[in-house]
């Protein structure tokens, strides 16, 4: 008999098992009588209050394991069940009675002749759907952001034994793009993605179509494939099962649309698959609203950490980065005027380029600056006279008007996790018009910015910025002190 739906609507069920299985509940039948449809029947009752769930019973006149086609796609197993269908409707339902001798069928027709909502009013259907009220549902996305959102293992197994995916460990592939918006009213599905859907080589070849490799560690590829639309899903909550309708899956691809649901939060759908194209294989999913999928904030501490640096050792106890330094920069420079008030053997020459922004600079490891002791950056300089101080030089910009090479230096903080936006919150001290030709100390104080706690980069500019003057400069003995 054929299946007749109300346009639009779909049904759920869930059931309830009556007793427990007998000895020859199994799916393993030896040969025998087989049974005829005669011997076949089984009753269809509403509950009393509740036309919209029915109780199902195998009244067969011989013995076997009952399965259940409930009219909906779903298929369950008992001798007597329990049926829901919130939306009004025709269903067929077929029973198929299996026996060692073999397997026959019976159907029936149920006409469902109201819809009943309160079904759909559950903890579960709330969690995944957001609720009846929320009516543009609710989206769920892959958890990347942790360990073990994705991973496979035996299908017998009740975790994925075999590698689980470390947190933003498939960046690059398209795993992370696909979103799944569940809605209550309808009981509909919304997929969406960036046209790809990804899977293994079992899962790429079964389901064909043009692929791409995934670089960056990624491994295995993206698929093309678009969604179709129009899709539907099945939410066991007895079972705990999920389905989705018309072939659609969880963004992997593994020629399976049914979910054994591990866990059903506000916050977690965590579900396992067995796979249809890898021969005892089973994969795990973790989603997540997609409103909470942010990248979480690692807290960085503050440290007042004690810096110094005299470039006597060819390995420098504070290493500094640069930034279009020139080939001349050297952290282990011979003195050029080892007089007081340095009379040390090394120091650090320091080459600005004819780039616009030449410096040096030291990124702290894992913290930030406390500067409530830790606030004052020391060093020695020397400034030859021998630069060009009095061209004027291209600008990066008409915002810089300063076109010439200084006897100056600038140090600053700021903070490294803007990158290249870090000067819009920096602080900066300059010392300008420096002597020339001698050794001279200087000191920057910054406990000022004493309750600032994003800092955790020093940059060292000589000659100020903006401009392409060359010139080279000497510094020694740097500290970050009190």
């Amino acid at each position: 008999m054929k299946k007749i739906l109300k346009s639009g609507l779909f049904a759920l069920m869930t059931f309830s098992a009556m007793f427990s299985c007998s000895p020859q509940d199994s799916d393993d039948h030896s040969l025998g009588v087989t049974p005829q449809e005669s011997q076949l029947a089984f009753s269809a009752t509403p509950v009393p209050g509740q036309p919209n769930i029915i109780e199902l019973k195998d009244e067969s006149s011989l013995s076997g394991v009952a399965t259940w086609d409930l009219g909906n796609g779903t298929l369950i197993k008992g001798a007597q069940v329990k049926a829901e269908y919130p939306f009004a409707g025709t269903y067929t339902v077929t029973m198929t009675l299996y026996t060692a001798g073999g397997s026959a069928a019976i159907s029936k027709t149920l006409t469902v002749e109201k819809d009943d909502m309160s079904l759909l009013n559950t903890p579960m259907y709330n969690a995944l759907t957001g609720g009846a009220a929320n009516l543009a549902g609710k989206t769920w996305v892959f958890d990347q952001y942790h360990d073990g959102h994705f991973g496979v293992g035996s299908a017998d197994d009740s975790s994925p034994s075999w590698w689980s995916c470390p947190a933003e460990g498939k960046n690059g592939s398209s795993l992370y793009t696909q979103e799944f918006t569940f809605i209550q009213v309808g009981v509909k599905l919304e997929w969406k993605n960036n046209g790809y859907i990804y899977s293994n080589e079992p899962g790429k070849n079964a389901l064909g179509g043009d692929f791409v490799d995934n670089p960056g560690g990624a491994g295995d590829f993206d698929v093309k494939y678009e969604p179709k639309g129009g899709y539907t899903f099945i939410l066991n909550e007895s079972e705990k099962t999920i389905s989705l309708s018309s072939g659609a899956f969880f963004g992997f691809y593994t020629g399976s649309s049914a979910y054994e649901i591990l866990s059903l939060t506000e916050d977690e759908l965590y579900i396992k698959n067995k796979s249809a194209v890898e021969s005892g294989n089973g994969w795990w999913f973790r989603f997540i609203p997609k409103e909470k999928n942010r990248k979480p904030s690692v807290e960085i501490p503050n440290k007042a950490v004690v810096l110094t640096e005299d470039f006597e050792n060819e390995t420098p106890t504070v290493v500094f980065d640069n930034e279009d330094m020139g080939t001349l920069f050297s952290q282990y420079y011979r003195n050029p005027l080892p007089l007081p008030i340095n009379t040390s053997g090394r120091v650090c020459l320091y080459e600005k380029t004819d780039a616009f922004y030449s410096n040096l600079f030291f990124t702290a490891d894992g913290y930030k600056f406390d500067l409530t002791e830790v606030n004052k950056v020391r060093l020695k300089v020397w400034i030859p006279s021998a630069n060009d101080y009095t061209t004027e030089f291209p600008v990066a910009g008409d915002w810089i008007a300063n076109k010439q090479l200084k006897p100056q230096l600038v140090v600053k903080l700021q903070d490294s996790g803007k990158g290249g936006n870090a000067w819009e919150t920096q602080v900066e001290i300059v010392k300008e018009n420096l002597e020339t030709d001698k050794w001279i100390e200087l000191e920057f104080n910054f406990s000022q910015a004493s309750d600032r706690k994003d800092f955790d980069k020093i940059v060292i500019q000589f000659g100020s910025e903006g401009h392409a003057g060359p010139g080279i400069f000497y510094f020694d003995d740097f500290s970050f002190d009190k």
